[in-house]
């Protein structure tokens, strides 16, 4: 399976590796308490109801780390 940014929140997290990646640049981003909302869409989804705590250029970060795997 290959992952990005398209990918399921849910799916991320549920990874150890995806979700570690999440973690090293949206720290605490599986623990917030509103994340059950968003298991369901995608991270890009996701990172626009953010209120600007998951930004642009975390998201190409975030992105190029999950296309390596």
């Amino acid at each position: 399976m290959s992952f990005s940014i398209e990918s399921k929140l849910g799916d991320l997290l549920d990874n150890d590796t995806t979700k570690a990646i999440l973690e090293k640049h949206l720290p605490g981003i599986s623990t917030h308490p509103q994340i059950a909302m968003g298991r369901g869409f995608a991270l890009s989804m996701v990172a626009k109801f953010s209120g600007g705590l998951i930004t642009e250029e975390l998201l190409g970060k975030v992105d190029a780390e999950l296309k390596a795997l």
